[in-house]
């Protein structure tokens, strides 16, 4: 099996995640508030739970009867052990998505419930088109800056690539103000968002880069009222449950008993 390339600096995302502020982790607030109206639908009480996250305080408060385990590229989960699953905002970091999935899949009792929130690829358009212009602008290069974050359809796929049954995802795009992009970086780094990735360029962006930045964005990315701007973070939800007999199975082609056309009042026109 080839190894996953080392995509984050796992010392660097732990050091900002150690300065993070909690009145910052309002998206975590989203998906919290996210996650418990979907299990109120689901109509199922959960007894064995474990939360996969970069903040144990923050998820630990919201279920205090919880294991918690950081987002490792080895998750510390029991095979078999827990009905409920839970991923937080932590995907776009590991070195190995398919493989975090598969873990958490593992780790579920057969009919166990996994729900995962995610960045999706319109997370901080805005903020990546800005750095990109102005670095190319400034220095002439451009270097990595935003994690990578994946379309929803990509996540879907993962869902049955770590085999998953009765995969779902769906996404929200939230729209979020900012005075003007360095508030928004900032933001950033209260949330222990900021630049992790092993390729980063680890000496000090230069101030007229990030000036010529936050006035391309500033131009571009106005919001109504035209004196703010508008950054976004697209929350991907993934629903997915680990296999059992007991659940709906698809149908052997062929079986069906009642015609699609006798079904709509319409005639059946047979392929030449």
């Amino acid at each position: 099996m080839d190894t996953p390339p080392n995509i984050t600096d796992r010392t660097a995302l732990t050091h900002h995640r150690d300065r993070a502020l909690p009145d910052a982790l309002f998206l975590h607030d989203v998906v919290a508030d996210e996650f418990q109206e979907r299990l109120i639908e689901v109509n199922r009480t959960f007894t064995k739970i474990a939360i996969v996250t970069g903040f144990p305080e923050f998820w630990a408060a919201k279920y205090p009867d919880a294991t918690i385990v950081g987002d490792d590229d080895t998750l510390a989960l029991e095979v078999e052990t827990y009905d409920l699953v839970l991923h937080t905002l932590a995907l776009h970091w590991a070195n190995d998505p398919v493989g975090q999935l598969v873990q958490c899949r593992r780790a579920l009792k057969p009919d166990g419930l996994f729900l995962a929130a995610s960045f999706g690829g319109q997370t901080l358009n805005e903020l990546r088109t800005s750095l990109a212009e102005a670095e190319i602008a400034v220095t002439g290069g451009l270097s990595p800056r935003i994690a990578p974050m994946g379309e929803i359809r990509d996540l879907g796929g993962l869902l049955q690539r770590a085999g998953f049954a009765l995969p779902v995802a769906d996404g929200t795009p939230l729209q979020v103000s900012y005075a003007n992009a360095f508030h928004l970086m900032h933001d950033l780094r209260k949330m222990g968002e900021n630049n992790a990735l092993s390729d980063r360029i680890k000496t000090f962006t230069p101030r007229n880069m990030l000036t010529e930045a936050a006035t391309i964005y500033a131009d571009n990315f106005r919001a109504e009222d035209g004196k703010r701007v508008t950054a976004t973070f697209e929350i991907i939800t993934l629903t997915g449950w680990a296999p059992a007999e007991s659940q709906p199975q698809p149908l052997r082609p062929g079986s069906a008993k009642t015609r699609l056309a006798d079904a709509l009042g319409t005639d059946e026109t047979p392929l030449k």
